[in-house]
């Protein structure tokens, strides 16, 4: 890419981007998948004004940047960015280097192991964009999709990290030191069941056709139904008695 990161602003159909005007801004990391959608549906629900964040961070695939714009669109958000942040400058990761996506885990009974998909440091990072955009909106509310239950064992998503983000956040911003206002990291799904997410998301009225949670989909956009993300997602809607809209592999 020839840049470390770079931001675009997407425009939305929200009658206005002024911070200002916004009541309860909040600004939401949304990758376009499941459960970031859901996040952005209970920010909503709980009063505040979304501001999406979403990272082009040198990914397997473009797909969920645009599932992100579609989601964005579709709830209407106050303003929409893509960060460009290039990890794949040293890798680590099968998303961010030529490393295979491990398919047919046993998703049940997950190993103590990290998986190859875990992106070193990306929820720091992602936060720590957010937390900048935060303090320019003078917003006290960071919206973040991480899940301790049914996911695949990266360490950025317990809830001891999220606790510890957020006092880090409110010893380094100026709000925090001078005591203004204090931020807090909101992570609703975070004691959630994919299942139980599944259904919250319904009951929210999410359009769950429109997002993408595959690491690994097929040429033609097609999820590949075999890698962590897609079984936690099916093994979701099944155990919410739901049919999954997405398209997936034949054979998946």
């Amino acid at each position: 890419m020839g840049y470390l990161s770079k931001m675009s602003v997407l425009p939305t159909t929200a009658a206005s981007s002024d911070a200002t005007s916004a009541a309860r801004p909040a600004v939401v990391l949304l990758s376009g998948g499941l459960d970031s959608t859901t996040v952005l549906a209970v920010a909503r629900r709980e009063g505040f004004t979304p501001y999406a964040m979403t990272f082009r961070y040198g990914q397997r695939h473009s797909l969920e940047i645009d599932a992100a714009r579609r989601v964005a669109a579709a709830h209407r958000v106050e303003k929409h960015v893509v960060v460009d942040i290039d990890l794949r400058q040293w890798g680590g990761s099968a998303l961010t280097a030529d490393v295979a996506v491990p398919k047919d885990r046993d998703v049940e009974h997950p190993s103590a192991e990290i998986p190859v998909t875990y992106v070193p440091a990306r929820n720091t990072i992602f936060l720590s964009f957010a937390l900048a955009w935060a303090e320019t909106l003078n917003a006290q509310a960071i919206f973040i999709g991480v899940n301790a239950l049914d996911y695949s064992g990266y360490p950025d998503c317990r809830p001891e990290y999220i606790a510890a983000f957020e006092q880090m956040a409110n010893l380094a911003t100026r709000a925090g030191v001078e005591g203004t206002q204090r931020l807090k990291i909101h992570a609703p799904l975070q004691h959630l069941s994919k299942a139980d997410i599944v259904r919250l998301g319904a009951e929210l009225g999410v359009d769950f056709s429109i997002t993408t949670s595959c690491y690994d989909p097929a040429a033609d956009g097609r999820a590949c139904g075999h890698c962590d993300a897609c079984q936690l997602r099916l093994r979701g809607f099944t155990e919410a008695g739901s049919v999954d809209p997405i398209a997936y592999a034949v054979g998946s």
